[in-house]
């Protein structure tokens, strides 16, 4: 394999959020308006969520986990205040893009938060930059390439700061409808197949892939987490769109949780390993602490801390230890650390 050059700006910051062996166990912390409902529905009777909510829930969920992964991502509307809190030597990616999207509008546009630039996030404490992008790779073409332009600028904007670029594909097809459906999971193996090759060509400047596991493990036949019914893959079958999906990165990538909780996720991560993957870790949010909204809803923050420190704990050292046995190096892509000459 030829020699791929990197500049030292990009390896040092993917580094600041991966741990010794190369390998990111980062938390996700960066939901906005999906939190805010959660914590609001948590709380009955027409409850609300505020601004002081978010920002206490953040920092609860910072202070606590970080001391147990490599990086926090966060978003600057309401995490600034949060990161401060994290554990010496945790990484920090922050969101660049608005949350959510115009469910009026067609093909689920991205936009970004207008107050916020690559070079004012790195201000503020970014080793790395995030994005989450809705993507159908069989959507109308216009709509695709006003979407491509979009991760282009992106990328020349990190490229500019030399700060890496983590990119979050996720898969949608609206005429498909719901994404946990059995008709979604047959499409979803070719979805994540296509984007995780597309968004690895140069012209992008992405740097991390942040992507959806290429299966539906709910309707994954002989898993734990099958729901029964009809299945869609056969284990083997499962193992095979892995393998698939990641031959077609050339790029590292990580896996997200997708909100599934923290024993699917685990026996989705093992699936990968058994399966051969090389994915390099993973980013996960909700599997990890979103059994403690209702806790801070109803309890507030000390009874929060104390479900974090306890059954947030073992949630991530659960998956660390997965982590540890399955995840590869992120320059395992480039054939070895000795393969990559820093510019």
């Amino acid at each position: 394999m030829a020699k791929v050059q990197l500049t030292k700006g990009k390896v040092d910051r993917i580094n600041a959020c991966a741990d010794e062996r190369g390998v990111i166990a980062a938390a996700a912390m960066d939901q906005r308006g999906s939190l805010k409902k959660a914590i609001a529905k948590a709380r009955g009777d027409g409850g609300q969520a505020t601004a002081d909510d978010m920002r206490a829930f953040k920092t609860a969920v910072t202070s606590v986990l970080t001391k147990y992964a490599t990086a926090i991502l966060m978003d600057p509307e309401y995490g600034l205040d949060a990161i401060k809190s994290r554990a010496s030597g945790t990484g920090v990616l922050l969101a660049y893009e608005k949350t959510g999207y115009d469910a009026n509008a067609k093909g689920r546009m991205p936009d970004l938060l207008p107050e916020w630039s690559v070079r004012r996030l790195v201000e503020n404490g970014a080793d790395a930059i995030k994005i989450l992008l809705y993507y159908n790779p069989v959507d109308e073409q216009q709509i695709n390439t006003i979407k491509h332009a979009f991760i282009e600028r992106i990328g020349a904007e990190c490229a500019a700061l030399d700060v890496p670029f983590f990119l979050e594909p996720l898969a949608y097809n609206d005429e498909l409808g719901d994404e946990k459906s059995a008709a979604f999971a047959k499409k979803k193996p070719e979805y994540v197949t296509r984007y995780m090759a597309e968004f690895s060509k140069p012209r992008y400047g992405v740097d991390v892939l942040k992507v959806e596991v290429p299966v539906n493990m709910k309707f994954v036949e002989g898993t734990r987490a099958f729901a029964g019914g009809p299945a869609v893959y056969t284990r083997a079958e499962a193992m095979e769109h892995f393998r698939s999906a990641a031959s077609a990165a050339s790029k590292p990538f990580i896996y997200l949780s997708a909100g599934v909780t923290d024993e699917v996720f685990r026996e989705t991560l093992e699936l990968a390993a058994e399966a051969g993957t090389n994915f390099s870790g993973v980013l996960c949010g909700r599997a990890t602490w979103q059994d403690s909204i209702p806790v801070y809803a109803t309890a507030g923050s000390e009874a929060l801390r104390q479900w974090l420190e306890d059954r947030g704990v073992q949630n991530i050292q659960a998956l660390n230890q997965v982590l540890r046995i399955g995840a590869k190096p992120w320059w395992t892509i480039y054939g070895g650390r000795e393969n990559i000459e820093v510019v």
